[in-house]
């Protein structure tokens, strides 16, 4: 009997029919360019692929303890939409891999932007003289439970980041790149290279 297929497992998406159904969509679109109509509608099944890397991966023991998850699967699947024409089947024939990667660089722009913003909060909120501000109220027995709340949630959420931090200490993630942008990035600095021997400033290389 055959065996079934894990949802969970990393062929949870068919590269083969991605890759057919991304190359159809590509070719209506640069049609719709040439013919001076609005571009084509990202294709349901494209979507599907997109939340569905966007999710396995934030399930990853690299993401999962982060408690703004669901932003991070949100900016994958924006960053997947926004970036996809960007795709070249003829350079590349893995857009599993490639998405995934766009997918892993939004997570991890999410994260620092996430601890910016938590940082100044926790700065902000320690800066304050919460007891002398209470005191100077009401004076009702609410007044303690709140002045407890607040501190809670700052202990909590800096136990949570430093929860997540210490599980990602000794961990790596395999920073994967289209083998097309390898070689464009080699044919790049060999032309770089090439034009400064002959004498030309490297900012007139690229125009």
């Amino acid at each position: 009997m055959a065996k079934r297929r894990d949802p969970n497992s990393a062929h949870y998406i068919d590269n083969k029919e991605f890759l057919v159904k991304i190359s159809e969509y590509r070719e209506k679109r640069i049609e719709a360019e040439e013919c001076g109509e609005p571009k084509p509608r990202v294709t349901n099944y494209l979507g599907v692929c997109f939340v569905k890397i966007a999710n396995h991966l934030a399930y990853k023991s690299n993401f999962v303890n982060y408690t703004f998850r669901d932003e991070m699967i949100l900016d994958g699947i924006e960053n997947c939409l926004t970036y996809m024409d960007n795709f070249n089947p003829e350079k590349s024939k893995n857009p599993f891999a490639y998405f995934t990667q766009i997918t892993y660089y939004a997570f991890i722009r999410r994260i620092q932007k996430e601890k910016r913003q938590m940082e100044t909060k926790f700065k902000y909120i320690k800066s304050l003289d919460i007891d002398q501000i209470l005191e100077s109220g009401d004076g009702e027995t609410h007044t303690n439970e709140y002045l407890s709340y607040m501190r809670n949630i700052i202990e909590q959420a800096e136990a949570d980041n430093a929860k997540a931090d210490e599980a990602n200490k000794n961990k790596k993630v395999i920073k994967r790149r289209p083998k097309y942008l390898d070689e464009k990035i080699k044919a790049e600095e060999a032309a770089a290279k090439e034009k400064e021997e002959k004498g030309q400033p490297k900012d007139q290389l690229f125009d």
